[in-house]
């Protein structure tokens, strides 16, 4: 009855299953990721930090990212950012981040930047709306986690559509910078956590932890709530479990 009403005054439909009523149902909310998984894309760039993903960029994690990010579905940033904070929990296990004292920040979730006139187009920046969304659920989780806005643009890139790994790369080559220098190095330093919504050639990444890491920062790795799948030859590059496995 509640679904039926909701479609009636508000015209919604679940993005995955295309129920009506909720943006995201019951079911198909129950069925998202609840853990990450190494992800490193093939060819993966030199010097990468691990990279962690929930789950394959297709099916209902592709249908919600894009939901949220293109026609502006706010009510999935909050179950897309729970997407994120279980692949940075899992990434920050797996590189054996320390605990710290109890309610200190130890981990800093830095989004990677979108280009502004992107962010004015869409009226929203998606990527902040579900990195804060996963922050909270890291602290609710006991985790203590922070969101801090490190990078900004450094000048224009062209429309990354169509390039392939190695043209990303030149492409995004110093187009990001950090906004501020790290402090000095001590106990309480948190880490930083290079986040975003889909990894694909990992350019993007690559770009953000070399503009932290000219600064100072210690990156961590990278989180995202999707990877694509990429296969180029033969050299499969560092191994990780199969993104058609990461999903629960």
């Amino acid at each position: 009855m509640w679904d039926v009403a909701a479609d009636l005054v508000l015209g919604s439909v679940c993005a995955v299953c295309g129920r009506p009523g909720r943006v995201l149902c019951p079911r198909c909310r129950a069925a998202l990721p609840r853990h990450g998984a190494p992800a490193w894309p093939t060819p993966a760039p030199a010097g990468l930090a691990p990279p962690f993903a929930a789950g394959e960029y297709g099916g209902p994690l592709r249908a919600l990212v894009n939901a949220h990010k293109e026609r502006r579905a706010f009510a999935l940033a909050r179950p897309l950012g729970h997407v994120l904070a279980a692949a940075v929990a899992d990434l920050v296990h797996a590189v054996g981040w320390e605990a710290g004292e109890p309610g200190t920040v130890r981990v800093v979730l830095v989004p990677v930047p979108s280009r502004p006139a992107v962010v004015r187009s869409r009226g929203h920046d998606p990527l902040l709306r579900l990195t804060r969304h996963a922050a909270a659920r890291l602290r609710q989780d006991g985790r203590p986690a922070a969101v801090h806005r490190l990078l900004r643009p450094a000048r224009a890139v062209r429309d990354q559509a169509g390039l392939d790994a190695g043209d990303r790369a030149t492409n995004l080559a110093g187009s990001l910078r950090a906004t501020r220098p790290a402090g000095p190095d001590g106990r309480g330093r948190p880490g930083l956590v290079v986040v975003d919504d889909v990894l694909t050639t990992g350019a993007t990444a690559r770009e953000a932890q070399r503009a932290l890491e000219a600064d100072g920062h210690r990156v961590l790795g990278i989180a995202t709530v999707a990877a694509t799948r990429r296969r180029t030859g033969p050299d499969q590059g560092p191994s990780s479990l199969p993104l058609s496995r990461i999903c629960d």
